[in-house]
């Protein structure tokens, strides 16, 4: 008998996740929403996973990156030496909620504004699914449940620190997509998220009565010039069809009606898509900060700190992931697409095996999933993490099976 939830051109051979699996699934990603907490910070998230995971009388749960949880999915259908990760990260960022569903954060001012809440409960429902069915399957599945994503110390770069990644042979994720109309699956080859750094900027010049600012240097107009001069970087200097963002998302000084700021400092992100890209950034943000204070007999400081690689994906694991699409949820729903402009600590575990990082759709108006990622009013339309568990599970199945690249 044909199982009427799954859709019409899926395969007869795609998983059959118990209905079971997946109302735990729904049920702990609004336990995270409702107690988000921040990178590096995940203390009560970790201790819930591992609850919920021994539950399903999953063993051997190991604490790892910090905050995080690892565990081994040993499948004893049939003889293979292949392992697999599945990263789901787990953090949430510093927003204050206002999506105005019924399990929104009590934790004031933190909100899954990201979906890692979603991606938990994906990774719950993954883990459980391949545990019950050990004997369908032979391998190893091993699923990173990883913290701070989203901020510094990175879990991603802890995660291959710690080695978890010297033992097996490629490595998968998954993240929502406001973008794409929900229950499809999208995927690429090649650079698929951007670099990301960060900078702080010290202007330093002197304050005066605001009535004379002649008589000072004021680092606040001083300042602005920049914020506006860091734009050219990318706007008329960059070729369009080479990736690079700067944004400035902060700035701070002065304090008074009547004086002009003696110092005033501002931070930022830049977002690159190659190599020669980032530091030509680098230079010429420099370059451009140091000309402008100078200009102004100001002084400036100016510190740039490397963040997280671009995600690069393997062409074969790009095509397994459409491939276990195809299989489970419908050739209609696997979509070839190219990558965005977000980073990802992915980076690190495609720095250091086959990887592949894909996105869930979750874009559907009636739900009202239609806000981007990192907004306040963001929300997951929960109709679709089923089709990210059945493309999780078909994907590391075929991949332990030699699967691997099969083409379209």
């Amino acid at each position: 008998m044909s199982n009427p939830d799954r859709p019409s051109s899926a395969s007869d051979t795609a998983p059959d996740i118990d209905a079971g699996i997946l109302d735990r699934m729904i049920e702990i990603r609004r336990h995270l929403h409702r107690h988000p907490e921040l990178s590096n910070r995940e203390a009560g998230t970790q201790r819930y996973l591992r609850e919920m995971l021994a539950k399903e009388g999953i063993a051997e749960i190991r604490d790892v990156a910090g905050y995080g949880l690892a565990v081994d999915i040993v499948g004893t259908g049939r003889p293979s030496n292949r392992k697999v990760a599945i990263r789901a990260d787990i953090d949430a960022l510093p927003i204050e909620e206002e999506s105005g569903v019924d399990f929104a954060s009590e934790n004031p001012g933190v909100m899954h504004a990201c979906g890692h809440d979603a991606h938990a409960a994906m990774g719950f429902a993954v883990a459980a699914h391949l545990n019950r069915s050990r004997d369908s399957f032979g391998g190893t599945v091993r699923l990173i449940f990883q913290p701070a994503e989203e901020d510094e110390p990175s879990g991603g770069k802890r995660v291959v620190e710690e080695g978890l990644l010297d033992d097996v042979d490629a490595a998968i994720c998954v993240h929502v997509d406001p973008y794409t109309p929900s229950g499809k699956v999208a995927v690429g080859s090649g650079p698929y998220t951007l670099a990301c750094d960060t900078f702080d900027v010290l202007v330093t010049g002197s304050a005066a009565h605001a009535a004379k600012p002649y008589e000072g240097i004021d680092a606040l107009a001083i300042a602005c010039s920049m914020v506006g001069e860091l734009q050219k970087i990318v706007s008329r200097e960059t070729d369009p069809y080479d990736p690079l963002v700067i944004s400035v998302t902060a700035i701070d000084g002065g304090n008074a009606y009547n004086v002009t700021a003696g110092k005033v400092a501002f931070k930022g992100t830049i977002r690159s898509g190659s190599d020669a890209t980032r530091e030509r950034a680098w230079r010429r943000l420099r370059e451009v900060l140091e000309g402008i204070a100078a200009s102004h007999g100001a002084n400036v400081k100016i510190d740039i700190h490397r963040g997280e690689p671009g995600v690069i994906n393997d062409t074969g694991m790009a095509a397994l992931i459409m491939a276990g699409a195809r299989a489970s949820i419908g050739v209609d729903n696997a979509l070839n697409v190219p990558g965005w402009s977000i980073a990802d600590d992915f980076g690190y575990y495609s720095e250091k095996r086959p990887s592949v990082y894909f996105r869930l759709g979750i874009r559907n108006e009636e739900a009202g999933s239609v806000y981007p990622l990192h907004h306040a009013r963001f929300r997951v339309d929960e109709a679709a993490l089923k089709s990210g568990v059945l493309t999780l599970v078909s994907a590391a199945t075929m991949y332990l099976a030699g699967q691997e690249d099969p083409g379209p």
